[in-house]
């Protein structure tokens, strides 16, 4: 009678269940960072757009000033103000990201 465990079987045995337990593993682990990739691509595009918007406002908002609609001294006035604060805080931060990837 022919012996089927022998220590040549055994190993090919085990490595063949390695390599298949390994292959199992990759493609898990390929199919989250394809997953990943594709939320940090999403949030890429978001921050584009946000940074589209801010440069938009900033446009806008240096259109109105300059034409003196608002005046300082009523609550709109103050408003407008404060809005240019905050523009000036999104800007910031907007050129702060360009340079980080320059």
């Amino acid at each position: 009678m022919q012996d089927i465990f022998t220590t040549y079987n055994i190993i090919l045995a085990v490595l063949v269940v390695s390599g298949v337990i390994f292959v199992y593993i990759l493609r898990n682990l390929l199919l989250k960072v394809e997953k990943y990739e594709d939320q940090v691509e999403n949030l890429q595009n978001t921050l584009v757009n946000i940074q589209d918007t801010i440069v938009d406002s900033e446009k806008h908002l240096k259109s109105l000033d300059e034409r003196g609609v608002f005046e300082s001294d009523d609550e709109v006035g103050y408003f407008f103000e404060q809005m240019k604060v905050v523009q000036n805080e999104l800007n910031r931060f907007t050129n702060a990201q360009e340079e980080k990837q320059s």
